[in-house]
């Protein structure tokens, strides 16, 4: 396939201004703290155990490796040839693809759904750096459920006290972002990842130790055929979809820093294995230590900041071991946080002109200004009467959940697969065989968009899913 399809000194010798990682193991560090985002530390063994136990494992495996992966080999594909942020990235690609520049609207989306899930993901970051906080006081200790949930509500409804917290956790995300790729994403990779396999170790062993394990076994791995549904396979593709961290930038931006000839889709493949079994770690972690407790596993902020703080405070040696949960939950936040900040940091840095100083300072302060307005409308007597009764919160991550993510990752699956032309990929892709290469093209062009289109109408017909 490689026949005839050489690359031009312009495509090997382009360089990315903003600096490059030395090493293919930095790439996929950095790829892999991005994917562990705040819901896989739950979300996929509550669907798991919701959805037919192991049937519905297989099928989320399936379609991760299947659509996801493919997926973020495509924004990689596309950072690693323009060696830009996305905007940049972008323009290249479509420049010698002699197609129309408007495709760098596609990054334009990217970068807005990045900035809504950043406004959320701070505020929820900062109520588990809180969290870490009060279990290490001994606020939960010997707590009973009532009292577990009434501290969770006077905490929401105190916003100052969350914009102090989401104001650390930014602050913390800012100093990463601002000290650049290698001397920052790169070294936070080398030091997350560990970090993150060290505390989920611990947590692990403490759950054997002392939860449920057999019923949480029953919950999480035993076959549950009859509620497994075609409209579960889609719930399994939509969790697969999003699991990886896709539609953001952060493929395109990572991809731009990786060293060149690295095999890309192994790289992608090693990242996706690694994000799987970190999320099905998590579950053993926390479900038997639910279950110990006679609990439900509720799925969402009822069980983080809820259901586990009861739980941890109820063991012996709890409030220590739920301060480690909460630090993982820190950890794994701030990971996912700063790789979605940096392609807009960049697409500010080379659209404008500026520096990466005062690109992070205007970012920050977008994202401080309406992390604030998230928090005030937590606050039922302060909630805006526009909103409908809903939170700021909740209309901001159905916007990008439902909405931006599946249009920016059907519009990058239509660009790379119908509208760049193959001799560009194969210059980025020369560490792949033949077959890895037709296949990619053929499930980017013909399962990836009507998968999204479904997964997106399941979303909007079926919210509560």
């Amino acid at each position: 396939m490689a026949g005839g399809m050489k690359a031009s000194p312009a495509v090997v010798t382009r360089r990315n201004p903003l600096g490059e990682w030395r090493s293919r193991t930095t790439f996929v560090l950095a790829l892999s703290a991005s994917a562990v985002g705040l819901g896989n530390l739950w979300r996929l063994s509550y669907l798991t155990g919701e959805y037919g136990g192991a049937p519905f494992l297989v099928a989320y495996v399936l379609c991760l490796f299947l659509v996801g992966v493919p997926v973020m080999v495509a924004e990689v594909v596309v950072g690693s040839h323009g060696r830009a942020g996305p905007l940049s990235a972008l323009r290249h690609a479509a420049d010698r693809s002699l197609r129309s520049r408007g495709w760098v609207l596609l990054g334009v989306l990217a970068c807005l759904a990045g900035l809504l899930l950043l406004t959320c993901y701070t505020v929820v970051a900062g109520w588990a750096l809180a969290y870490a906080r009060f279990m290490q006081t001994g606020v939960f200790a010997a707590a009973s459920v009532p009292v577990a949930g009434e501290q969770f509500e006077q905490f929401l409804g105190d916003p100052l006290q969350q914009a102090y917290w989401q104001t650390l956790f930014l602050l913390a995300c800012l100093a990463v972002v601002v000290t650049g790729v290698r001397r920052g994403l790169g070294l936070l990779a080398w030091l997350a990842v560990p970090v993150l396999l060290a505390l989920l170790g611990v947590l692990v062993r403490f759950s054997l130790d002392n939860g449920d394990l057999a019923a949480a076994q029953d919950f999480l791995f035993s076959v549950q055929w009859v509620d497994f549904t075609p409209q579960v396979v889609l719930v399994a593709l939509g969790h697969a979809f999003f699991s990886l961290g896709i539609g953001v930038g952060v493929g395109i931006s990572y991809g731009g820093y990786a060293p060149r000839r690295i095999p890309i889709g192994r790289s992608v493949v090693a990242v996706a294995v690694f994000d799987t079994v970190f999320a099905l770690l998590a579950g053993v972690a926390v479900f038997p230590v639910v279950f110990a407790n006679n609990l439900q596993p509720a799925m969402g902020p009822g069980l983080m900041f809820v259901s586990l703080p009861y739980a941890f405070g109820n063991l012996l040696q709890g409030e220590l071991y739920g301060a480690l949960f909460f630090a993982l939950v820190v950890v794994a936040a701030m990971g996912s946080a700063v790789a979605v900040m940096e392609p807009v940091v960049t697409s500010l840095m080379q659209q404008f002109r500026i520096r990466r100083f005062t690109a992070v300072v205007l970012v920050g302060a977008a994202l401080w200004l309406s992390g604030l307005a998230v928090v005030f409308s937590l606050d039922p007597a302060q909630r805006p009467s526009w909103l409908g009764g809903a939170s700021l919160l909740h209309l901001l991550d159905t916007l990008t959940s439902a909405a931006l993510l599946p249009l920016v990752v059907l519009c990058t699956a239509v660009f790379v697969g119908w509208r760049m032309r193959p001799e560009l990929q194969v210059v980025v892709l020369s560490r792949e065989s033949t077959l890895f290469l037709s296949l990619w093209r053929f499930v980017l062009r013909y399962i990836v968009p009507p998968a999204t289109v479904l997964v997106t109408l399941l979303a909007l017909l079926s919210p509560a899913a």
